[in-house]
């Protein structure tokens, strides 16, 4: 389990998670419109190109996901965090940004068996809300994350 000092709501610690598990240019992607974000409020079409061409099809529901604000992040009081993302479906799914996994059934299937695509729209809403700054934002008890945690483990049994 990793902890993780919050000094507010800085998103930098946001940044710093897909560090490790995204190709460069994915991450420099990222960090690009990123910065376009904080500059201009806005992400240019050259950089939403890009999306499409790195993530593929999982780029515009990704988008739309952060439009409505699907993304929460959630967090207990020592520090740890999990993603919680309501899909277009209505299920809510969680994810795991710092190891890059999402318990939706898009990703077990194009991304964990068939390694067709990097990840699912979920994931990247995740990195797309914390590069726009468009994450709800929810505090919980240790317990309840730990049961968030666990709860998707016993829907899949």
């Amino acid at each position: 389990m990793e902890t993780r000092p919050h000094g507010g709501h800085s998103h930098e610690a946001g940044a710093n998670e897909v560090d490790s598990t995204l190709p460069a240019v994915a991450e420099e992607l990222l960090k690009e419109i990123k910065k376009a974000f904080q500059e201009t409020s806005h992400v240019p079409d050259d950089l939403l190109l890009g999306l499409k061409f790195i993530f593929g099809p999982s780029a515009v529901p990704a988008l739309d996901l952060v439009d409505q604000r699907s993304v929460t992040r959630v967090m207990s009081p020592s520090g740890r965090t999990a993603y919680q993302v309501l899909g277009s479906s209505g299920k809510l799914y969680t994810c795991y940004s710092s190891c890059h996994f999402c318990t939706c059934p898009a990703f077990d299937f194009t991304v964990l068996q068939k390694s067709e695509s990097l990840l699912c729209k979920h994931i990247l809403a995740v990195y797309l809300s914390q590069a726009m700054g468009a994450c709800q934002e929810l505090t919980v008890s240790e317990e309840q994350l730990t049961s968030i945690l666990l709860a998707e483990e016993e829907d899949e049994g």
